[in-house]
């Protein structure tokens, strides 16, 4: 039966594949927001579009739209928290080794919990929720951070190491033209940059705690 069976594709191909779908999906939804949304309403086009314009019919599409979010943020926000619960949680267990609070696991329903990990962890949660909560101007913040890593990560890094691992010779045409994309790009996230920093200083004349200003 096994020999019978179609092999599956090689890793490289399906995650080269996903990753062209997700990513070329992310640019159509992401460029007929901005596109669409700054041709219609220019400089007024707000950042929330299912909320923004003060109407909230139909309320199963944002109920929706929320919930997408929430299940969005949920698996992205460990990914990105995961770099500092380790550091922490190495950094104290290097310090305090003999701490039975910081090395030792309980058993509770089967599973294994550190205290450490689990007060650290929730409370790093309440104390960002509440920052966050606390400072409206969530879209140009979000902004700036995108601006500032897009390029890096995004384009300057994989473009250097696809022409090292290709060893693609310097001043030759797919050279030329790797390093102005990066160059065009640069400027794209330096010019986002700018706005998003401008939006915060509006934002922060016009600041009130707990209250959204997207």
């Amino acid at each position: 039966m096994q020999d019978t069976l179609k092999s599956s594709p090689p890793e490289n191909k399906q995650m080269k594949k996903a990753t062209a779908i997700g990513i070329s999906t992310s640019i159509v939804f992401y460029m007929m927001c901005g596109m669409l949304g700054y041709a219609a309403f220019g400089n007024e086009a707000p950042g929330n579009f299912l909320t923004g314009f003060g109407f909230y019919d139909p309320f199963w599409l944002v109920d929706l739209a929320n919930i997408c979010i929430v299940v969005h943020l949920l698996g992205a926000y460990q990914v990105l928290a995961q770099p500092i619960y380790g550091y922490v949680e190495s950094w104290s267990k290097e310090k305090w080794p003999q701490n039975k609070l910081i090395s030792k696991e309980f058993s509770l329903w089967g599973y294994d919990i550190n205290m450490l990990r689990f007060v650290w962890r929730t409370s790093y949660v309440i104390v960002m929720t509440i920052i966050a909560m606390i400072f409206p101007f969530f879209n140009d913040f979000v902004g700036l951070l995108g601006a500032c890593t897009f390029w890096p990560l995004s384009v300057y890094f994989p473009l250097e190491m696809y022409i090292s691992r290709a060893k693609i010779r310097k001043y030759s045409f797919t050279w030329i033209w790797m390093q102005i994309v990066s160059l065009v790009c640069f400027i794209v996230s330096l010019v986002a940059a700018i706005g998003s920093t401008r939006g915060l200083i509006i934002s922060v004349q016009l600041f009130k705690p707990f209250q959204s200003e997207s």
